[in-house]
């Protein structure tokens, strides 16, 4: 049974979905949104909120750039397989390879130098999810600018097989952005600092201005 709060979002997300989605583009989203609730029932953010919260809101930003069915519906699974026991099998098998290429994508480039989560789980230790907490090594410390521009430089290679992975991605970090607030502070930090430095640029070369001025502020 669905909860009340994951209702909502989802009517607002099904009413944002590009005039020209299909019944059959409407049914993808739909059943990406069953397998996702389904995975994470029981998750839930630092905020309280079920964790379902954040793929339907991380969806309804891919539905706002107006993206094929195909990338809203990896929105809403873009954390199965780093969060529950869903494998990128089970993805294929369920929703076909382009989905499946598109959450491999996601996970990779959550894998990147200095490109944390961010994901806000309220429970520790989700398939690690805390290991950003983790002081950097006083040596890393000076080499900054470099880790950076090899983030970059790994993402932009990323971008060169799928934009749509990185487009998933900003929609991740920018839902996570919006919500900040219920992190510690030094957590807030660091993540607002990784999303200038890597994430802003990001939607600025990709010229998604509206993204790219949100999360500078």
């Amino acid at each position: 049974m669905k909860s009340a709060i994951a209702t909502i979002p989802l009517e607002k997300l099904l009413e944002q979905l590009p005039e020209n989605y299909t019944v059959a583009d409407r049914e993808l989203v739909m059943r990406a949104y069953r397998v996702a609730e389904e995975a994470h029932r029981g998750q839930k953010r630092h905020s309280g909120e079920p964790y379902i919260n954040h793929c339907i809101a991380v969806a309804s930003i891919l539905a706002d750039l107006k993206v094929p069915p195909e990338v809203i519906a990896a929105g809403l699974l873009h954390d199965t397989v780093e969060d529950t026991p869903i494998t990128l099998a089970d993805i294929r098998r369920e929703f076909g390879d382009t989905v499946k290429i598109l959450v491999d994508g996601v996970t990779k480039l959550t894998h990147l130098p200095r490109v944390s989560r961010g994901d806000q789980h309220a429970e520790n230790g989700i398939n690690g999810s805390e290991i950003e907490d983790e002081p950097i090594e006083p040596a890393l410390l000076g080499r900054k600018e470099d880790i950076v521009s090899e983030t970059l430089r790994k993402t932009f290679l990323a971008m060169g097989e799928d934009v749509r992975v990185v487009l998933i991605k900003l929609a991740d970090r920018l839902h996570n952005m919006r919500t900040l607030g219920h992190m510690p502070e030094q957590k807030r930090k660091r993540i607002a600092q990784e999303t200038l430095d890597i994430f802003a640029p990001l939607a600025n070369r990709l010229g998604i201005w509206q993204i790219k001025w949100e999360l500078e502020d």
